[in-house]
């Protein structure tokens, strides 16, 4: 083989990797039934943005069906342009009106382009879509650094308490949570018991995003400042339910929580369920427990100077019991097709992983999320922690 022939098959393969390496990195590695369920999901989801926006009554009553795609693609059109500030409102329609007028933006003998109104057009539309891009660059890295702030709020890693088997595991709809989890000691339970207790919480702040992320730094705040002092689990409970109806926007903004306090020498658990998503405790024997006392959601308006009386429950934890605490992004995390992943199949994938560790449980319900939820977009945060006693 000549060297020139050598030459032209180096430079091919220098291309081809070139072009493979750049189709990697648009495409994140995803293969393209992967990249079609991503974007029909993102469709979907888009869809819903704008169409929210639209009064659909009139144009349902349309009989003529070309009339009515016409009128719904003019009002979903519109519901997008006022996503835009008022002057990439005015480019857009620029911009389209450009387009329409000439459309033939082509290139002309010998490879020069034509340069009319539609490539004018076409050049405003990339300046806006550069000019979104932007924004939501900029957005994303103050989330970033939002969601940077928010994990310091939560552990990393469960604390280390001989005989407990602890894991967590928290996934944002958006860049931040409004979902909160925590493992910590605090002050013996009494003045003869000898070694700290162990408090385990789980929260879902209503609404998400920025709004319910800063709220659930309050909550964790309020917690670990009022766990520091001597008060009781209901007087705690008292406490965050006071602090939250003070804040909750007229109960737009409450708050559902299970909190936990296990005595390490024993075992016994003393919990308070407001208003969350009931626990399920899984004996080493095989039966199914739910752990529903408490009261309602902190930050439920009252019409009386009087405090929510809260139910405490109590429960004695056994060598190889499991306790799988959840928010309800969990139950209803939904596929394609609209269906809810539910709590059966939460109590269907805890036991069969029994006598696993916790993180291993933990993998395998957050996996079968996964596979039954498919490409379809996550619409609520997902939150779960799961202790096992292996004394």
């Amino acid at each position: 083989m000549s060297t020139k022939q050598n030459t032209t098959q180096s430079v091919g393969q220098n291309r081809r990797q070139r072009v493979r390496g750049f189709w990697e990195r648009v495409t994140d590695g995803l293969r393209i039934d992967e990249l079609w369920g991503q974007f029909k999901s993102e469709a979907k989801a888009g869809y819903g943005l704008y169409s929210g926006d639209v009064d659909w009554e009139p144009i349902d009553q349309e009989k003529s069906r070309f009339k009515r795609a016409r009128l719904s693609a003019w009002a979903l059109f519109q519901a997008m342009l006022m996503k835009l500030s008022p002057a990439r409102r005015v480019l857009l329609l620029v911009a389209v009106l450009l387009v329409l007028v000439n459309p033939d933006a082509r290139f002309g003998r010998g490879g020069e382009a034509d340069f009319g109104f539609g490539w004018i057009g076409i050049v405003i539309l990339f300046v806006l879509l550069a000019l979104e891009l932007g924004d939501r660059v900029t957005m994303k890295r103050d989330l970033e650094i939002a969601r940077e702030i928010q994990q310091w709020l939560v552990p990393s890693e469960p604390p280390k308490i001989p005989g407990v088997d602890m894991a967590f595991a928290t996934r944002p709809q958006n860049t931040v949570a409004g979902d909160y989890y925590d493992a910590f000691l605090r002050p013996a339970l009494s003045a003869s018991s000898k070694s700290p207790s162990l408090l385990t919480v789980v929260a879902d702040v209503a609404g998400k995003s920025v709004p319910a992320a800063l709220l659930m730094a309050t909550f964790q705040s309020g917690l670990r400042t009022l766990s520091a002092t001597p008060a009781s689990l209901d007087e705690i409970v008292v406490g965050l339910d006071r602090y939250a109806r003070a804040h909750s926007l007229e109960g737009r903004r409450f708050t559902t929580a299970f909190l936990a306090e296990i005595d390490p020498e024993n075992w016994a658990m003393r919990y308070v369920n407001a208003g969350h998503n009931d626990p399920i405790l899984r004996r080493a024997s095989g039966p199914i427990e739910r752990l529903a006392s408490g009261g309602p959601p902190f930050g439920i308006p009252l019409f009386t100077d009087s405090e929510i009386a809260y139910v405490s429950g109590s429960v004695q934890l056994l060598s190889g019991d499991t306790l799988f605490i959840f928010t309800d992004g969990v139950a209803e995390a939904v596929n394609e097709k609209g269906e809810e992943f539910g709590e059966p199949r939460i109590i269907s994938s805890i036991t069969s992983s029994a006598g696993d560790t916790a993180q291993v449980i933990l993998n395998r319900v957050m996996n079968d999320i996964n596979s039954f939820v498919g490409y379809a977009r996550q619409h609520d945060d997902i939150t779960a922690l799961v202790l096992r006693v292996v004394a």
